[in-house]
Formats: structure tokens, C-alpha cells, sequence
């Protein structure tokens, strides 16, 4: 089955470099029995699209707890043998899953990551994730989910797996020598 592991720039490439997605439990999202049923005249690929993109818009909620990481939304569909069912407190059209196990780096099938025209987008959203996720009475509250929902606008990229290093390196500050301390892959 595939999931998809709402992810962000650094928390990538530490995956790619330790050759896991861990530790468990982690979120991720998959065309649910939830999903399915919330979107039933949709076919599998619109399935697949709906949980993508439900874990793009978990991504720019990592993407807030580490203000220092590229304002880029990260996800990275993996095949996975099985997964657990839901724990019953799932919404209608809901694809969240918690996988309770480490995902190697063999398993990665693709990874979808914002191009560069996006990320003034990506960072108002992250800006504004705490506010769209708290009080709807808070007068801010609407401005902020719009920006959240702005950010489905912007199409994420598609990379097969051999890419990613060129595509990490790409994001690394310039003169920085891969694999030194200090050339983390952050947004400064």
C-alpha cells in the first residue's frame, strides 16, 4: 500500500543519510476506508491525489515547529507491506494514519517537494498554521486558512528516489561541503 509521510528539507535528508523514516510511531497518510468512503465517486488516482495532498498541508505544519528549515512542503510516498487500521477516532475524508513502524529508505517510491515559485506561499501558511488550527471565533482565524488552503495551488514536484541527493544538495547553503558539521539544510 502507499503512504505518504508529510515530511520537510532536513528531516529528509536525515532519512536519506541514516537510510529510515523513524522513529515510530509517525504520521502518515493513505487512501483510508475513510477517505474512500468520503470521496466515492472518486477513482484511485484522486484517491491517491486526496491523501497527497493531505500530507502536504501536515508538512507545513513541520514546517512551523522548525522555522530554520527551506519553506518547502515535503512528502514522500513509500510502499509499505501493511497498515493498521484506524483507531475509530477518524473523520470522514480523513487519510491519517500512525505507522508504528521505521520506514527503511528502500520502501521511499517518490518524493513531492515544492519548486521555488511556491515558498512565499509555503511561508505565509507556516506563519499562520498555529492561528487556522486554533479558535475559528479568533479574527485572524479565516485569513489563516486561506493561506493554508493557497498553498494546494502550488503544484509539488516529483522526484524519483535516485534524485534526492542532487536535489538535497541543491538546497544545501552555497559553499558548504556536504557531510561537514554545519552544512545542515536549513533556511537561513
Amino acid at each position: 500500500m502507499r503512504v505518504y509521510i508529510p515530511s520537510t528539507i532536513p528531516l529528509l535528508d536525515a532519512a536519506c543519510h541514516t537510510g529510515e523514516f523513524g522513529p515510530a510511531p509517525q504520521l502518515a497518510y493513505a487512501v483510508t476506508p475513510a477517505l474512500r468512503e468520503w470521496f466515492a465517486a472518486s477513482d484511485d488516482e484522486e484517491l491517491e491525489y486526496a491523501a497527497l495532498a493531505q500530507a502536504a498541508r501536515a508538512s507545513i505544519g513541520l514546517l512551523a515547529a522548525d522555522p530554520k528549515a527551506p519553506r518547502k512542503r515535503v512528502v514522500v510516498a513509500c510502499e509499505v507491506a501493511a497498515v493498521p487500521p484506524a483507531d475509530g477516532s477518524v473523520q470522514l475524508g480523513d487519510a491519517r494514519l500512525e505507522l508504528h513502524v521505521v520506514i527503511p529508505w528502500t520502501a521511499v517510491a517518490a518524493v513531492h517537494l515544492d519548486g521555488d515559485d511556491a515558498v512565499e506561499v509555503v511561508r505565509q501558511a507556516a506563519e499562520l498554521w498555529e492561528v487556522a488550527q486554533g479558535d475559528t471565533a479568533n479574527p485572524a482565524h479565516e485569513d489563516a486558512v486561506f493561506a493554508l488552503d493557497s498553498c494546494e495551488g502550488e503544484d509539488l514536484l516529483w522526484y524519483a528516489t535516485q534524485e534526492i541527493p542532487d536535489v538535497l544538495a541543491a538546497e544545501r547553503p552555497r559553499g558548504g561541503l556536504p557531510g561537514r558539521p554545519g552544512d545542515e539544510l536549513t533556511g537561513s
